[in-house]
């Protein structure tokens, strides 16, 4: 069964939200890709965000550009964590929907990554899924661990070259 929801109001996202769901992958975290307009398909939208948490999601990742209206709808109608993605759009380079994103009202809390942040918003899921899991907790650990040992490899060699 699904734990994280990935949904996004257009295909064009997919790239960016593709790496949300590789991330998951790699720590065996299950997940469902959705495509839903808020804007033009407002009523599929409320049913699948309602629905989540019965259907045992336990963090949305919603991207969405421009309007960016979808991480903020599924956080007023889904109770448990929500995480945006702003992603570029050619008009304004994705600032409008970082900001979109950013400034939700109190009480509707959406925690945001950066600008085509895909990966980073799949590791803040796996984060918080990690909360109740310690195995997840030790894979992230594995994970840092890895990336500090490719950071190191990468400046030996460069130390190597001079």
């Amino acid at each position: 069964m699904p734990q994280v929801g990935i949904v996004m109001g257009s295909d064009s996202d997919l790239d960016v939200m593709g790496k949300a769901r590789d991330i998951l992958d790699e720590f065996g975290i299950e997940s469902e890709m959705r495509v839903i307009s808020a804007h033009r398909e407002p009523d599929i939208f409320f049913a699948y965000a309602k629905n989540a948490e019965n259907r045992g999601l336990k963090v949305i990742i919603a991207g969405a550009g421009m309007a960016a209206h979808l991480p903020g709808m599924c956080a007023a109608l889904f109770p448990l964590p929500v995480i945006g993605v702003p992603i570029w759009s050619q008009s304004l380079g994705g600032k409008d929907a970082l900001y979109s994103i950013l400034q939700m009202p109190p009480g509707i809390p959406v925690a945001t990554v950066a600008i085509n942040g895909g990966k980073n918003a799949g590791l803040l899921a796996v984060r918080m899924l990690a909360m109740e899991d310690a195995s997840l907790r030790e894979k992230l650990k594995e994970y840092s661990r890895k990336m500090c040992e490719a950071v190191q490899e990468k400046d030996r060699k460069l130390q190597e070259q001079h």
